[in-house]
């Protein structure tokens, strides 16, 4: 308990660096948990779907319920930025000693987005488990992390638009290398590439990304 209550205080790059070393104990502890998550062996069978009666399982389908829930994200945070808990987060965001003197409980502030940007994590996440229909440890590991980080350079933060941008961008990339006949082992290699030369494009040249408001050298 001591050990989050010191992890709460830390801010900007070391706030990143903490959750990237959260992560990885808790990669290790499900790959190891024989008993709860059947380690590197994973949890197979699972199945496909099934709401109100609509059992999910054409690409289609998947596709209609993905764009369903992806709706039902973009509204969640249009709803949570657009309020006055959106508001003092922004001023959070800015300064965090003037919103702590305006008397508001930044801790309860921040735990409280965090907690909701772990519910949608979630979510997508079982879609992702019921779609492929097994699920293991190595399924999220820090290079997804890294992934979804660079969704949101490439697309730019603070704007509900950016990282749907940046999602957009970096999913039609590798799968427009299908299209050119590269070996499987040489697109991997390409794909990440691609990766790391956007993020240092977009650094130099556009750090608030492609559609955001804020630039990640500030």
């Amino acid at each position: 308990m001591p050990i989050l209550l010191h992890f709460w205080r830390l801010h900007d790059d070391y706030f990143v660096i903490a959750t990237f070393g959260f992560q990885i104990i808790l990669f290790n502890i499900f790959n190891n948990w024989m008993e709860l998550t059947r380690g590197p062996l994973g949890i197979p069978g699972i199945p496909q779907p099934v709401i109100f009666g609509w059992h999910v399982a054409t690409h289609l389908e998947f596709l209609i319920l993905a764009s369903i829930f992806a709706a039902f994200a973009y509204f969640v945070v249009w709803r949570i930025t657009s309020s006055p808990f959106g508001r003092v987060l922004h001023a959070i965001r800015e300064d965090e000693v003037f919103a702590s003197a305006h008397g508001k409980n930044t801790l309860y502030f921040k735990v409280t987005a965090f907690g909701v940007s772990a519910a949608l994590a979630a979510m997508a996440g079982s879609l992702y488990a019921h779609y492929i229909t097994y699920i293991d440890p190595t399924s999220f590991t820090v290079m997804e992390s890294i992934l979804i980080i660079s969704m949101v350079i490439i697309g730019g933060a603070g704007s509900t638009w950016g990282p749907l941008v940046g999602a957009v961008v970096l999913v039609m990339l590798p799968e427009a290398l299908r299209f050119v006949g590269l070996p499987s082992a040489v697109a991997a290699n390409l794909r990440q590439i691609i990766y790391g030369g956007l993020l240092v494009i977009m650094m130099m040249f556009r750090p608030r990304g492609l559609v955001g408001k804020y630039g990640f050298n500030k």
